[in-house]
């Protein structure tokens, strides 16, 4: 039974991964100090992870096969900007750091669309569908701290002998947000889809958080056979949107103009081609699936 430590076990995304992981079989270990973990794993352990002693003493405890780093300062401006950067760049390197040095043999690692850049005035994609490929501008503190996490995954890629990956799933949306409870933003699904300029600043992105602990799963099973610290995007295969894009980008964010136009039908602004690809994934929920909407 492969054994997988889960940080950030309570969160809106670390639910569901928990609940995929144990369901495929995994021996699974929640690490977070907030409550909520699934009943599906087998012990939850509350631990400050930005102290590197306890990151090691974690690692150490449990040994895991495989760890899955969620744990974050999940939002922008949620926090002042400092805490936010250094809380998160401190936790994703104690946790490369730790699980490396005790031979963990896989580590994925959350990362985020806004590394991109978008949301703030002047920016402009260089092209759509937004992939892997497309130029990162971090602009806050989130964002740098997103992509300072995909820097420090990599420098381990290069230096240890254990296998990483970075995800960055779209706009995560839990089961129950489906059914109406407040999103990370706090507006409902019904609200961001009435009205488009609550979602037109993450241009629609989202994915359905049982999609993302799906992908999770199948790149732990699949990471022995990839190059070491390969980044997927993560996103719904389709835009949170009830109008096509290369309509209603060039009214919310003017900046996409000049490429929107190639996004034809219910296409999304960000590709997860690259998943698909490498790892055979895709999406199989769709806001339209979930709440019924049209």
């Amino acid at each position: 039974m492969t054994r997988t430590l889960v940080t950030g076990s309570a969160g809106r995304l670390g639910r569901s991964v928990v609940t995929a992981l144990a369901d495929a079989g995994h021996e699974v270990i929640g690490v977070d100090t907030a409550p909520g973990t699934p009943a599906e794993a087998a012990e939850v352990l509350p631990a400050d992870l930005t102290d590197l002693g306890e990151a090691f003493e974690v690692m150490s405890r449990f040994r895991p096969d495989a760890v899955v780093h969620l744990a974050a300062i999940a939002t922008p401006f949620s926090r002042t900007d400092a805490f936010t950067y250094r809380v998160n760049t401190q936790l994703v390197f104690n946790v490369c750091e730790a699980a490396s040095r005790v031979g963990t043999e896989r580590v994925v690692v959350a990362s985020s669309p806004t590394v991109i850049g978008y949301g703030t005035e002047g920016w402009a994609p260089s092209y759509l569908p937004i992939d892997e490929e497309h130029p990162a501008a971090p602009w806050n503190a989130y964002s740098l701290s997103k992509l300072v996490c995909e820097q420090v995954m990599a420098t381990f890629a290069r230096s240890s002998r254990t296998r990483f990956a970075a995800v960055r799933p779209c706009f995560v949306v839990p089961p129950e947000e489906w059914a109406g409870a407040p999103t990370q933003s706090g507006h409902t699904i019904l609200e961001r889809l009435d009205r488009p300029e609550l979602a037109s600043v993450s241009l629609f992105n989202y994915i359905d958080a049982r999609d993302a602990a799906d992908l999770v799963l199948t790149l732990l099973n699949r990471l022995p056979e990839l190059p070491n610290g390969e980044v997927f995007f993560a996103g719904a295969a389709d835009a949170l949107a009830r109008e096509p894009l290369a309509e209603l980008l060039p009214r919310t964010n003017p900046a996409t103009a000049d490429h929107a136009a190639g996004l034809t039908g219910t296409a999304p602004a960000f590709s997860s081609a690259k998943a698909g690809r490498l790892l055979g994934w895709q999406a199989k929920r769709s806001w339209r699936t979930e709440i019924g909407a049209v």
